[in-house]
């Protein structure tokens, strides 16, 4: 039988009585020199990013912190606390709904960028690459394209627009290359072609992401921590004001009965 040490292997920590070192650095000596950006960097990818790189992390993730209480997230939260759920359990109960239809699509676009740079990279010019990136993933996985379009915000989500402009300054500093923020605005102007359908805030933080080098699946581990920022403070503000069993819909609201067909 093998030591019980090897029951659990990390590069993360290393840690004994008076002594935790993150990523082989004690956590002292982080202490008040590395600001949340850049540990959740060190954390998720061991090595510590510039400043730069870390300040477009972070507008990413405060853009995504919350969307109001019709957000099934955020309304969850709220809805928890009015269920005798803690602080704690309302965050959970938000996150958990962050799967792949409310909360995926930011992993979705990354994994839409990455096919089409590969595309790229094999010698197919970035247009004709776009277009079969695009074809490819509606084969795949229907006719939503992730990270584009807003049921709420027409014609723009406010958010896009900004963090595309943090990607281009970052571009020119030579930050980061700004190779996905080509592919992205080529995505939109690919399904574009009818009527405009620009890219909202999943679309912009996935080139983020991409440009930051960071792995599908990681985009939206980001966003779960964006987000429970916004399902806190819900959750702390539906403390304050109290209520009980609060549902989606106000008590004298119905919802729409389907009879049984009559026999």
């Amino acid at each position: 039988m093998s030591d019980v040490s090897d029951w659990w292997r990390t590069s993360i920590i290393d840690m004994e009585p008076g002594r935790i070192d993150i990523r082989g650095q004690p956590i002292q000596e982080m202490i008040g020199q590395v600001s949340l950006p850049e540990m959740i960097w060190i954390m998720t990818r061991g090595t510590r990013p510039t400043v730069p790189q870390a300040r477009l992390l972070e507008a990413a993730l405060v853009a995504a912190v919350d969307h109001g209480p019709q957000a099934p997230s955020i309304a969850a939260a709220r809805m928890a606390v009015t269920c005798g759920l803690s602080l704690n359990g309302a965050m959970a109960t938000a996150v958990n709904m962050l799967d792949d239809v409310h909360g995926g699509a930011g992993e979705q676009a990354v994994e839409l960028y990455t096919d089409i740079a590969s595309r790229v990279e094999d010698g197919t010019d970035l247009t004709d690459a776009t277009a079969a990136g695009v074809v490819a993933f509606k084969a795949e996985n229907g006719k939503y394209i992730p990270g584009f379009g807003h049921r709420f915000h027409k014609p723009v989500d406010p958010r896009a627009p900004r963090l595309l402009g943090l990607v281009d300054e970052a571009a020119q500093q030579g930050v980061v290359s700004g190779h996905f923020a080509q592919i992205g605005r080529a995505v939109e102007a690919a399904i574009s072609t009818r009527q405009p359908v620009p890219m909202n805030i999943d679309g912009a933080t996935a080139v983020i992401y991409a440009e930051l080098g960071f792995a599908p699946a990681l985009a939206r581990g980001l966003f779960c921590l964006s987000r429970s920022i916004g399902a806190m403070a819900h959750g702390w503000e539906q403390m304050q004001q109290g209520g009980r069993n609060k549902g989606p819909t106000p008590p004298a609201y119905r919802w729409t009965y389907d009879h049984p067909p009559e026999t």
